[in-house]
């Protein structure tokens, strides 16, 4: 039995059927289809015009990859410009966390491409002592960086240093097309020693991963860049330390993100991960913020971008600094942020956390679904034995020894409160989703937790949440204090003597703090 012809293919048989066919109707077929071929060869014409330059030589082997899938950023509330209207003052808040870098160097070309060929410049930033740099027209040579593969599964990699997943990039490791006449540091590098020591220094580290690529990139002559593939959309480079640690991996997206904004990016990038670490849970928000995520050694030759960016380390964006220098910010909301600037006002952390949330699909809104309001959800973030990267024992050390007994006490008092509904959300993060763990933090009411890297969700909470961080004398660290400050949240802290809580203790500051909830 044959299947009826769809309705294309029936026309097509009344026009050329021999019954039907008629002069006119035949010159019209053929006028037609000469109408299409004509546009086409033309649309192919001027396809190949706009990238003549694409193709670096006759014997290269070329790979175009469009632009028909890259994510377009979400409508957050909290968003600002960040294309700065006036000056941004040295150390105020908007240079810490928005667009302070405010210093353009050019390191090759009028940084724009205008001319056809490869450039480069660095936004660099005086208060974070730190750059963004891009440039167009760049090839990476896998081959030339000498690290592990990443992206394996980690029970494949037990017992691997550390040192084999950083990167080290020989000479020629990131080469960038010139006039001929370009090539400013030694062996033809693209810059020298002040350029690396004025705008990418090494920040008391002793290998600084983009420090080591920026001097790694050579200068080639026109039409000597040969590459096997090449990568159109915009495209992040990202290195990583401390992967698999939830507050440092927050760092490396937080930066990423201000690198996007920075840089004016019209939608989400591509990320290479320029690393060797092996994949991590934390990889699936990676994956949810930008359009994609690849490891550089999955490359099986050389690939070349038409713009990409150099993310500055974690351990530069002000999420860190604020551990060992004083970064007197108050979270408060974009709203009175436009209306009244201030510098020492920031509402950067929200913004980044409804970024989080719309990343997963998740509200953004202040206002909980209507199925929740009549609830005050108390979150206990847990710390669980779980096996973190190739150097772990898989055993956590433990922050507070009688985490179950306090747990325990907290769901049996909220049981027994009766002038509101209290719901004690058990916070086993190391085996929940990273989805579920930022829905968790953002429908919570209060979240309290033993100092620990789960706390770093607060950056998702809501402004009205409240946080009770349980503190060993071991860990007296300001992490969480500081991000609650930033995102403007009401924060409270119970200081032990040791690692043991009173359960009491624990029990008379939460009842405080749900009286204030109208409980």
């Amino acid at each position: 039995m044959r299947a009826p012809a769809s309705g294309g293919q029936t026309l097509v048989k009344i026009l050329l059927s021999p019954a039907t066919m008629s002069r006119r109707r035949l010159t019209l077929v053929i006028r037609a289809m000469l109408f299409l071929f004509i546009v086409n060869s033309l649309t192919l014409a001027l396809y190949f015009f706009l990238h003549h330059r694409a193709v670096p030589s006759p014997d290269t082997s070329f790979l175009a990859q469009t632009t028909s899938f890259l994510k377009p950023w979400p409508s957050l509330p909290s968003f600002l410009p960040w294309t700065p209207g006036h000056k941004v003052p040295l150390h105020s808040c908007e240079a810490y966390f928005g667009n302070g870098f405010s210093r353009r160097i050019d390191a090759l070309g009028g940084g724009n491409g205008g001319g056809g060929g490869g450039w480069f410049r660095c936004f660099y930033s005086a208060t974070l002592a730190s750059s963004i740099c891009e440039g167009g027209r760049v090839r990476m040579d896998p081959s030339k960086i000498r690290m592990s593969n990443g992206g394996e599964s980690l029970e494949t990699v037990l017992g691997r240093r550390e040192e084999e997943e950083l990167p080290k990039f020989d000479n020629g490791a990131f080469e960038i097309e010139g006039d001929g006449s370009d090539g400013r540091g030694t062996d033809g590098g693209m810059v020298n020693d002040e350029f690396l020591d004025g705008f990418v220094p090494h920040g008391g580290l002793e290998f600084h991963p983009m420090r080591g690529l920026v001097e790694s990139i050579r200068v080639a002559g026109p039409g000597e860049l040969h590459c096997s593939q090449w990568i159109e959309e915009p495209t992040i480079l990202v290195t990583r330390f401390e992967y698999a640690n939830l507050f440092h991996t927050v760092t490396d997206w937080y930066s990423a993100y201000v690198s996007s904004r920075v840089t004016g990016l019209p939608y989400r990038p591509r990320v290479i991960f320029v690393d060797g670490h092996c994949k991590s849970p934390l990889e699936e928000t990676w994956e949810a913020i930008f359009t994609s995520v690849r490891y550089a050694k999955s490359f099986t030759g050389t690939v070349c971008f038409r713009h990409v960016i150099l993310s500055p380390l974690g351990y530069e964006t002000a999420m860190f600094k604020g551990l060992s220098e004083s970064i007197s910010c108050q979270g408060t909301s974009a709203a009175n942020i436009k209306d009244n600037l201030e510098n020492h006002k920031t509402s950067r952390l929200s913004e980044f956390g409804e970024m989080l949330r719309a990343a997963f699909s998740l509200p953004t809104s202040e206002n909980l679904p209507s199925t929740t309001t009549t609830i005050h959800n108390i979150l206990f973030i847990r710390r669980e034995d779980y096996l973190a990267h190739p150097r772990h024992s898989g055993k956590p050390e433990s922050r507070l020894v009688n985490e179950q007994e306090v747990f325990d006490a907290i769901q049996i008092w909220a049981g027994n409160i009766t002038r509101c509904r209290l719901k004690v959300i058990n916070g086993l993060f190391a085996h929940m989703p990273v989805k579920q763990q930022i829905r968790a933090v953002y429908e919570a009411s209060v979240v309290i937790g033993a100092h620990g890297a789960g706390l770093t969700h607060l950056v998702s909470a809501r402004s009205k949440a409240i946080v009770l961080e349980i503190i060993s004398s071991r860990y007296q660290r300001p992490h969480f204090s500081l991000i609650s400050q930033w995102k403007g949240l009401e924060y409270h802290a119970i200081n032990l003597a040791g690692s043991y809580a009173r359960t009491e203790m624990v029990i008379d500051e939460l009842s405080s703090i749900v009286r204030g909830l109208g409980c």
